[in-house]
């Protein structure tokens, strides 16, 4: 498998995208609460994030994507997914290093994503990416924190 993440096009397979993130999501349901907006995603939504955004894969039937987002002064993480067979090998590291090179180039400062409260493991993993936590936020209709912000400045 070529591991160099590359912009997904016109050509890409959307199912084959959303069938890698419906997969690696699939252990939040019954978890998190309320359930993942990735229940909600179509073909058409991810055709629509790489048109409005960007959206990166590695390999040709894709084993790790994320969605990218300016939303000055930040450039937003998103649906950051490696499959399960492929992980431990780099590739949300390769992913990372491709949101940092777009957001200089972008000339946005700050690297930032959300993870739902409940997922200490993400928590960890972001921390030892060099992210921290900014604040913590909730969905609608919830009186108490749901989801925890995270950010990285983009190194020089």
């Amino acid at each position: 498998m070529n591991s160099a993440p590359y912009r997904a096009g016109a050509d890409t397979d959307w199912d084959a995208v959303l069938s890698l993130i419906r997969a690696e999501f699939a252990f939040m349901d019954g978890r998190i609460d309320p359930p993942s907006s990735m229940h909600a995603l179509t073909e058409a939504g991810v055709a629509e994030q790489a048109q409005s955004g960007e959206v990166w894969l590695i390999g040709t039937a894709p084993a790790a994507c994320v969605f990218l987002s300016a939303r000055p002064p930040v450039l937003y993480i998103g649906k950051l997914a490696v499959a399960a067979p492929m992980r431990r090998r780099g590739l949300a590291q390769a992913l990372m290093a491709v949101a940092d090179a777009r957001a200089r180039a972008l000339g946005l400062p700050v690297l930032q994503l959300q993870t739902r409260i409940e997922l200490v493991e993400n928590h960890a993993t972001f921390r030892a990416m060099g992210f921290h936590q900014t604040a913590a936020t909730a969905h609608p209709g919830f009186d108490h924190p749901t989801s925890l912000t995270f950010e990285r400045r983009v190194p020089t």
